[in-house]
């Protein structure tokens, strides 16, 4: 009897909850062990952290004027698609399905198990088994509230994001009443160049800049948002600066109270940094991050399902996945697809190698999509974007990321060239797919197939459209 199609239920605190949501997860808890493990020292891993985050910022701003300019939701797809063209634009989806998406997703909940079992067996390892069991029992419970309820999702990343906020809050307290006492002896020799290898800094980029992904996040869901031309520039500027500050002091903190030699042997920093410094919060600490790790898992498959959605209706994916759950007004049949590559990820999967298995693909595209803006604004120079940034940005961050996935290949050509093939893959795909028509045999068990999904899930097409 109404409508059917995504409701703008996505204010600017939402927004701003699911960009603190996304950045602030498990990758301030793991990534500083790979950050300082390919920088070399303290100071050159502090270096990465600021100019990670300048980098963000970069991006963020890039994806603010793209999301002002561009009115569908979809994110890095949708910009690469209206911009680049049809080819570069599944080729992204191609590997975000398969290769950056489940992996970066899996790296999030094999964080949180891992967090959340630390309490029950420390100071001993939990088990992996144990590990990966409590990993997927997370996934599969934000899987369930994003399929039942899109309000129900927001008000838990918004719940989620202050419990992420007094996570931080309660290791930058005593790391830096602990500096203000005089215990400086961690930053001795701070810059040490001995120790740097400069052909492992993209490696150490890659996990610094995992753990700000997440500032593109309002890009996904565009046409759900309220006022977006004001609200997706407020809330990503406020957001990332407020992340900087953040993770800056955070890894002060750590350094204070844990030598570099402490870092690197931490399966678990954060839990390391409470037994050393705040023992009356050891049971606390690793429950709240493991909470982080939650509210991230909830961010990304609340976005990742969007960019499903509109590849569908851009008929570059099948058609189900555009269709919307008659009483839940969610998109279903894109909330449940990523269900078993995850679950084969961290089933199999190891933290860091996955971690540089996916940014490659990752860190390409998004230099793609920032590459884009520039082709956008030469070929459309009479468009009047309510949000602007200077030319340099969009240059300088497009120059990074690719010379940054370049170097790559050097640091770690195992995992990035499997990354690459991965990409590569699309190409049949498409040509034999994609552009080709399918036979009228073919056309109709396919939509003998995805009528009878269509009845079982109860899900029908978008009624009307939103942008």
């Amino acid at each position: 009897e109404e409508a059917i199609f995504l409701r703008k239920k996505i204010t600017l605190l939402r927004a701003f909850s699911l960009l603190i949501g996304s950045m602030v997860g498990s990758g301030i808890f793991i990534s500083p062990k790979g950050v300082l493990k390919n920088s070399g020292s303290v100071g050159f891993s502090l270096v990465v952290w600021f100019a990670c985050g300048l980098l963000s910022m970069f991006g963020a701003l890039c994806y603010a004027e793209l999301g002002t300019r561009i009115t569908k939701s979809g994110g890095h797809y949708i910009y690469i698609l209206e911009t680049l063209g049809p080819l570069p634009s599944f080729l992204f989806l191609w590997a975000e399905f398969f290769a950056i998406r489940p992996a970066n997703s899996a790296v999030v909940s094999l964080a949180f198990g891992r967090y959340m079992l630390e309490p029950f067996f420390a100071p001993c390892a939990a088990p992996v088994p144990a590990v990966k069991l409590v990993s997927l029992l997370g996934y599969y419970m934000v899987l369930t509230l994003n399929s039942w309820s899109v309000t129900w999702s927001a008000r838990l990343q918004t719940v989620l994001s202050i419990v992420k906020l007094l996570a931080l809050a309660l290791i930058i307290v005593p790391g830096m009443m602990l500096l203000a006492q005089g215990h400086t002896e961690n930053f001795q020799d701070a810059f040490d160049r001995e120790l740097l290898v400069l052909d492992k800094l993209p490696l150490a980029f890659y996990a610094g800049m995992f753990a700000y992904s997440g500032w593109f996040q309002t890009s996904f869901v565009r046409e759900e948002l309220v006022r977006p031309e004001r609200n997706i520039p407020l809330a990503v500027i406020v957001s990332v600066i407020t992340v900087i500050v953040g993770y800056m002091l955070t890894n002060v903190s750590y350094y204070t109270v844990l030598g570099t030699q402490d870092v690197l042997a931490s399966p678990a920093v954060a839990v390391s940094f409470v037994q050393r410094a705040f023992k009356s919060l050891i049971s606390v600490v690793p429950v709240l991050v493991a909470l982080s790790c939650f509210g991230t898992m909830n961010g990304g498959i609340f976005t990742f399902s969007r960019t499903l959605f509109v590849a569908s209706r851009e008929g570059q994916w099948p058609p189900l996945f555009s269709m919307i759950h008659i009483r839940r007004h969610t998109p279903l049949p894109a909330v449940m697809l990523m269900f078993p590559l995850v679950t084969a990820m961290v089933c199999i999967g190891d933290i860091y190698h996955l971690m540089n298995f996916f940014s490659f693909s990752r860190w390409l595209f998004i230099g793609l999509a920032t590459l884009g803006l520039i082709v956008h604004r030469h070929r459309h120079p009479e468009l009047h974007s309510p949000f602007k940034v200077p030319l340099f940005i969009p240059i300088s961050f497009t120059i990074i990321c690719l010379f940054t996935v370049a170097m790559s290949f050097y640091s770690d050509p195992v995992n990035i060239s499997i990354g690459c093939t991965m990409v590569l893959s699309g190409f049949p795909v498409y040509y034999l797919i994609i552009r080709r028509q399918m036979s009228s045999r073919c056309h109709s068990l396919f939509h003998y197939l995805t009528h009878k999904l269509q009845l079982l899930l109860e899900v029908v097409q978008q009624e009307i459209k939103t942008y």
